[in-house]
């Protein structure tokens, strides 16, 4: 079980991972291990999410969720597949974690009568700077 929050776990049997070769730099290695870790989690059929969390990081998870609901995480940053996969369960525990926290309420409030005044003078000002761009009158002698 992977703790995420006090009180979300993650089972380990609902991870999947897959052991894929590295992109860049590193030599004849990068050719012959696989060492790039691809981190496959269902969001939607996991039973240790809540409805509220699934949503969350659905949301949060953007491209990286397919359409079914499944997300990918790929770690390539390490050289070797232990520290890759264990970067990209760090990565997913983080990626809960934020969808766990609750978002926060938006309190109403009102424009002050001071910042009001400012944008109403600032209309203004620019309202005679484009009318000055205008054609002149034409002089009447």
């Amino acid at each position: 079980m992977i703790e995420v929050t006090g009180s979300i776990r993650l089972d380990e049997s609902e991870l999947d991972f897959e052991f894929v070769r590295s992109s860049g730099p590193g030599g004849q290695n990068v050719n012959k291990v696989a060492t790039a870790v691809r981190l496959r989690f269902d969001v939607r059929r996991s039973p240790s999410l809540p409805d509220d969390v699934r949503a969350r990081l659905l949301a949060l998870a953007g491209r990286r969720a397919s359409e079914d609901g499944v997300l990918t995480i790929r770690a390539e940053r390490h050289r070797t597949q232990q520290a890759n996969r264990r970067d990209a369960v760090e990565r997913l525990v983080e990626l809960v974690r934020r969808a766990a926290a609750p978002p926060k309420k938006r309190r109403a409030t009102r424009p002050s009568a001071a910042s009001r005044e400012r944008r109403l003078e600032s209309k203004r000002r620019l309202s005679r700077r484009k009318g000055d761009r205008g054609r002149p009158e034409p002089d009447s002698d």
